[in-house]
């Protein structure tokens, strides 16, 4: 089965200069975990409250089209009275919501992972108790997906400057540093959601813009049996 969302995150990179302080593009994979889901189609519950648009993505962006298409990464009951936004190609519509019954967020580690991990894992930990805050459900599934590179070289780009990583300092390569980086993750910020899902990525950013998996049939495996699981748990809790 094709997913969604690993077809997004791959379009992030391949072809493309990634720019990593771009927020909107994690935003922009995060709702396609929404589209996995009713496709896989494991929860009647979910799939029906889909399609009645009464329950929705929250976003607070009302732009028209797709690449528009902005949120905080939460789905849950329409404010009554708000009417919901549908994008051609998208079984999820939007709007604002009320209640918050899933919550997933999405940190993408290209380089400079120890760098940033201290700050990546805090930004992790606090967005489930935001998750949690207000939405009306005291237990809202929350879901983690952190990328995480491993390629052998990377270049980031800062405006018009770019810099590349040499394997040495503040500098090392990805893969030098993705098995801490996932260390970290796992013993920090994964306890803190219901399904907390790495994907193993290698991509340079630069010309010609290659990207590949480190085991497409795993991460496929992996992320189908979260969306399964994600599934029965909608139905038990809601």
């Amino acid at each position: 089965m094709a997913y969604r969302l690993l077809t997004e995150f791959e379009n992030l990179f391949a072809g493309n200069v990634y720019r990593h302080r771009d927020s909107s593009l994690g935003d922009f994979v995060a709702m396609q975990l929404y589209e996995d889901l009713v496709s896989l189609n494991r929860s009647t519950k979910l799939s029906e409250r889909v399609a009645s648009h009464d329950w929705i993505l929250n976003t607070a962006n009302k732009r028209q089209g797709i690449r528009a298409r902005r949120g905080d990464g939460t789905f849950g009951e329409i404010v009554p009275g708000e009417k919901p936004i549908v994008d051609p190609g998208y079984q999820v519509a939007r709007g604002k919501v009320a209640t918050v019954e899933i919550g997933a967020e999405v940190k993408i580690l290209a380089k400079a992972m120890i760098k940033q991990i201290d700050r990546v894992i805090g930004d992790l930990q606090k967005q489930v108790t935001e998750f949690k805050r207000g939405g009306g459900s005291s237990s809202p599934i929350c879901i983690g997906i952190v990328g995480l590179n491993h390629a052998s070289v990377y270049t980031s780009f800062e405006g018009t400057r770019s810099f590349k990583t040499d394997g040495r300092g503040t500098y090392r390569h990805p893969f030098q540093e993705a098995p801490e980086a996932e260390r970290r993750l796992l013993q920090l910020a994964a306890p803190y959601y219901d399904e907390f899902i790495i994907l193993h990525f290698e991509a340079s950013n630069e010309s010609p813009f290659p990207f590949s998996w480190v085991n497409l049939t795993l991460t496929s495996q992996n992320y189908g049996s979260a969306l399964l699981r994600i599934s029965r748990e909608y139905d038990r809790r809601f």
